[in-house]
């Protein structure tokens, strides 16, 4: 059986972890999973410590996208996820392909810029 190196080995990551993927304060974190039901991380050992998988980082990246990126207030952004989950969900990972692919056009800018 090949080992597969693509494949992210880590199963949970921490509420500050996921913060500072999206550079986010733990208690804006706190908060969606009040606003969001369906974002449910996890709770492990009798303090609760917070355990969020992919999945939930996946629909953290939804939320993020709607509220943070594009600007969306909250109850618009539950509206647009309850009316059509799965073209949210297009849109959010278009535009981050759009994202990194100007961040890579920048990078190759500078480096050009850097030639002359």
């Amino acid at each position: 059986m090949a080992l597969n190196l693509n494949k992210n080995l880590k199963l949970y990551y921490s509420i500050k972890e996921v913060a500072e993927m999206f550079d986010l304060n733990e208690s804006t974190l706190r908060f969606w999973e009040t606003e969001f039901p369906y974002l449910k991380p996890k709770t492990a050992g009798p303090s609760k410590v917070r355990q969020y998988t992919e999945k939930d980082i996946e629909q953290i990246k939804l939320i993020h996208n709607l509220v943070k990126v594009r600007g969306f207030k909250l109850a618009a952004a539950k509206k647009i996820i309850n009316s059509n989950r799965d073209g949210a969900n297009r849109k959010a990972e278009v535009l981050t392909r759009l994202m990194s692919v100007r961040d890579d056009l920048q990078a190759l800018k500078k480096q050009l810029d850097g030639l002359q």
